[in-house]
């Protein structure tokens, strides 16, 4: 039932989490606190930065997927990705969703429709997927930190 013409809709899990300090910072592991979504919903705040997750598990091999949210969701100025709207060939895993309500607060609910994955096919050597989001269950804040040489 969610398989459009060219396109797999995915819907959302009954979990956001919210980073928790006022200023992120990419060289630390920032807290966030879980924010569970009742079947009554949830009400996203205008401008509040959430990260949800998709209820479906997909694999990807051989084609590029990219995530897109779904057009009733988008004419309630919902955005699902900020700036990771691009897969990877090979990658295995629930779909961080990076939700912003940009004009009036929006109340969400678990299982709804949210997102659409479109793919295109990979163009030269196949190298799939093994970065550190690989195989990510839940919702999975940001892993920058890992990129730098400091202690946690």
């Amino acid at each position: 039932a969610r398989v459009g013409p060219n396109s797999y809709d995915l819907t959302l899990a009954p979990e956001l989490r919210v980073y928790t300090e006022r200023v992120l910072d990419s060289r630390r592991k920032n807290p966030t606190q879980r924010i569970t979504i009742s079947k009554g919903g949830y009400i996203l705040n205008p401008g509040e930065g959430y990260l949800g997750c998709t209820v479906e598990w997909t694999a990807t091999y051989g084609f590029v997927p990219r995530i897109n949210g779904v057009s009733s969701v988008g004419r309630l100025f919902v955005q699902v990705h900020q700036t990771a709207g691009e897969g990877e060939d090979g990658f295995e895993g629930r779909w961080t969703l990076e939700i912003i309500a940009s004009a009036k607060p929006v109340v969400v609910y678990p299982g709804m429709r949210i997102a659409q994955l479109l793919y295109s096919p990979v163009v030269g050597i196949s190298q799939p997927y093994r970065g550190r989001y690989q195989g990510q269950q839940g919702v999975e804040p940001s892993k920058s930190w890992q990129d730098f040489n400091t202690e946690e």
